[in-house]
């Protein structure tokens, strides 16, 4: 029988501050959330990392449609808790070269994002990284939408988000789900 350790902290709720953020990213500047000042919202796209074939699919989609998410005034980032050198490796191997990278989320850190942490179960992976999530947040730092997930599969499709953001802006629809 095996046994779980449960140690994920609450979600973030819409229309509450999210967790402060800094993060060096793999073009050797800084990215933070408080130095962000988006038209509508940031979008940050938390992945498990280089050994994540899913992640590479669904970041090299997201670099396929960033000009969609600027144009639509939402800023954007993905993030893993990677080393910085496997984080640079990514940036190198996989197809995102304008997307923005940050690395070494620690694991404190995804957990007060919500995020799921998962233990690497091969040598491929790290010892410990995050699953992923996605979080659509206003200029002021509150939640407005959030996918987290337990596995790297069946994540919310950036074309369906940017269809959202349309709807949203459109019939000025309020974050929801806070009850």
């Amino acid at each position: 029988m095996t046994t779980c350790i449960f140690e994920k902290k609450d979600m973030i709720k819409p229309r509450t501050k999210v967790p402060e953020l800094e993060l060096d990213l793999i073009n050797d500047t800084k990215w933070s959330l408080a130095d962000q000042n988006p038209d509508n919202y940031s979008l940050l796209v938390f992945y498990r990392g280089l050994h994540c074939p899913v992640c590479k699919k669904y970041l090299e989609d997201l670099t396929t449609r960033l000009d969609d998410f600027v144009e639509r005034g939402v800023n954007v980032i993905a993030i893993s808790g990677d080393s910085e050198e496997r984080a640079k490796k990514t940036g190198d191997q996989w197809k995102i070269p304008s997307l923005p990278v940050g690395y070494e989320l620690s694991m404190d850190e995804a957990r007060n994002w919500g995020l799921f942490v998962s233990e690497g179960i091969s040598d491929k992976e790290p010892e410990k990284f995050s699953e992923p999530g996605v979080f659509l947040v206003k200029p002021d730092r509150t939640l407005y939408f959030s996918a987290v997930q337990t596995m790297p599969f069946a994540r919310p499709s950036f074309k369906d988000i940017l269809n959202a953001i349309d709807y949203i802006q459109k019939e000025e629809y309020p974050a929801r789900g806070e009850a």
